[in-house]
């Protein structure tokens, strides 16, 4: 039975970089960002206090073959300002659809952006304004799924719902292996201990240290993140 009332008050939502980028896996579609702040503007309207963590990857990845001769720390930092272009993409997208959004960043870059002040995105969130998180931690070696388990610890999130491009958590790739089995719901430990690569240890174990459940899900088909946020059964969970 559906409920009429959102099972969440508060989300922290994970968007890889890949899910922004076009068919050729380099740059930004505007449409897939459309079909994404779509959904998000659809939760806002219900009063579903929304945070996002976005990625990079669509636009520099900081352990790609390329970065073999660059040291670790300058190919984080780019890969950091990747987030931010990304981040800048969502709100551009958002506002066009009236919901009010803020760009809070770990690296101070304040002619663009706010830097992260936990209270001040606090505020945001209870203005039902939409608080995008980039440039990671803000610290090298951390991936983006890491800071979105730090944000959503940190901002007292509900639920650390990560968006990709497959409907959950499988044994194995399922675009290559016909016979991976998906799991609708699995521990945080069994997740780490099959090395599943949903998220980084880090991420998962900051997780279950504060018993915050993790949602995958596809969140390129459209209604996806509502049916999540109303407590349907989507994608993997967790816990």
């Amino acid at each position: 039975m559906k409920s009429s009332r959102p099972k969440f008050k508060r989300v922290l939502l994970k968007i890889s970089g890949e899910a922004l980028a076009p068919a050729s896996g380099h740059g930004i579609d505007m449409q897939s960002i459309g079909v994404i702040t779509g959904q998000i503007a659809g939760v806002v309207r219900n009063g579903v206090q929304t945070a996002v963590v976005v990625g990079g990857g669509n636009i520099f990845r900081g352990n790609t073959a390329g970065t073999k001769n660059m040291e670790r720390v300058t190919a984080d930092y780019m890969g950091m300002l990747a987030t931010v272009i990304n981040a800048l993409a969502l709100q551009e997208s958002l506002e066009k659809k009236g919901i009010m959004t803020r760009v809070q960043t770990a690296i101070e870059i304040e002619r663009v952006a706010e830097p992260f002040i936990r209270r001040r995105a606090l505020r945001h969130l209870e203005k039902n304004r939409v608080v995008i998180f980039a440039a990671g931690t803000g610290n090298p070696y951390f991936t983006t799924d890491t800071a979105a388990a730090l944000r959503a610890v940190e901002i007292g999130a509900d639920v650390v719902i990560k968006g990709t491009k497959v409907d959950g958590v499988y044994t194995a790739d399922p675009v290559k292996k016909s016979n991976a089995r998906k799991f609708d719901r699995i521990s945080y430990m069994e997740a780490i201990d099959r090395g599943l690569k949903v998220m980084d240890a880090t991420a998962i174990t900051l997780c279950m240290e504060n018993k915050l459940p993790i949602i995958v899900f596809n969140l390129m088909q459209p209604g996806n993140f509502r049916k999540v946020i109303f407590g349907e059964k989507v994608g993997t969970t967790i816990s």
